[in-house]
């Protein structure tokens, strides 16, 4: 198993864009093989001392995959590629984070 923080800064203006076109692609991402879980965030205020600024214009993914062979197939699906050729000018920068559970 393992799990991807997909964290997106977006140009001022396009987080709604953003998130409209990232929840209209939830039902084929969900019925693909291998996906355990696949869900957009934005930061949450909590008042904890440790935590960050909020990130007014960021959006992370936060994605569970049976395997690395499941997430490489997620990627090359026509919709992830529509997908991510749709978001592309609302993007500034992405970062994407793999992690696995320690053993």
């Amino acid at each position: 198993m393992i799990y991807v923080v997909a964290t997106s800064t977006l140009k001022e203006g396009c987080k709604d864009e953003f998130v409209k076109l990232a929840l209209a692609n939830y039902k084929n991402v969900h019925a693909e093989a291998g996906c355990i879980s696949y869900l957009l965030n934005e930061d949450c205020a909590t008042g904890m001392p440790n935590q960050p600024a909020l990130r007014e214009n960021c959006v992370t993914f936060v994605e569970c995959w049976e395997s690395v062979e499941h997430l490489k197939a997620h990627l090359g699906q026509p919709h992830m590629k529509a997908f991510m050729e749709a978001v592309k000018p609302l993007r500034i920068s992405s970062e994407l984070r793999i992690l696995t559970p320690v053993k």
